[in-house]
């Protein structure tokens, strides 16, 4: 599991750092950073401000989420496929659920299903700036899109969101078996043209009002596997 627990005591140790120190940069009480510390207590969201701001870190970097989390080590956020982001200063936190199959009708109940049977139960990603609880985090199984995702990157997918020609999307398309992928879209006068994410396969060309398709949710950022 990806924690939401903070590194404060991690941080204090590597600054050499008291808490009555912390508690002066960032003008919280010294035993509400305790409780903090030690996870007795739940922070919000302008205390992760106040603490960033102290250690000079990037809201995310505060975050225990460094190590070997299955299979992945997840040390940074890349953000792929959105000019839409957050503004500076904004900390709208959602912590979502990991699964390894993109759920066919995305929503807060569907998604902790789907995170169960794929195996991923208790597997979270905090995630800023964005909103909607039908948000969900697919983790690649193979490295069929390589170079571009490989195998156990974090895909963080938002439902209901504005999508333009060039954006990966999950994606659904076919009628007699529908296939659920990753994949760029491409909109045209009469088609929608589905490519491979690192465009080694052919592309699929659908005829608009014919062929059966809908975008299950847009590409909106990285979590990825570092050497």
């Amino acid at each position: 599991m990806i924690s939401t627990r903070l590194r404060v005591k991690e941080l204090l140790r590597e600054r050499r750092w008291t808490t009555k120190v912390l508690a002066e940069k960032t003008g919280m009480s010294e035993s509400y950073l305790t409780h903090i510390k030690n996870g007795t207590r739940r922070w919000n969201e302008d205390a992760l401000r106040k603490l960033a701001e102290a250690f000079e870190l990037d809201p995310t970097d505060l975050f225990a989420h460094r190590g070997q989390i299955g299979g992945a080590s997840l040390g940074g956020v890349v953000a792929i496929a959105d000019s839409e982001e957050a503004t500076e200063g904004e900390m709208k936190l959602k912590v979502v659920p990991v699964v390894g199959e993109i759920p066919s009708e995305p929503s807060d109940y569907n998604n902790q299903v789907c995170q169960v049977t794929t195996g991923y139960k208790d597997v979270f990603v905090p995630v800023f700036g964005r909103e909607g609880d039908a948000m969900f985090c697919y983790c690649v199984g193979d490295n069929g899109m390589a170079p571009n995702f490989i195998k156990n990157d974090y895909l963080i997918v938002q439902p209901s969101v504005w999508t333009r020609s060039g954006d990966i999307v999950a994606v659904e398309y076919g009628t007699t078996e529908p296939i659920k992928e990753i994949m760029q879209v491409n909109y045209m006068d009469d088609f929608i043209v589905l490519e491979s994410v690192n465009h080694k396969k052919p592309p699929v060309a659908l005829v608009k009002g014919k062929d059966s398709f809908r975008i299950i949710g847009k590409v909106v950022y990285r979590y990825q596997k570092l050497a």
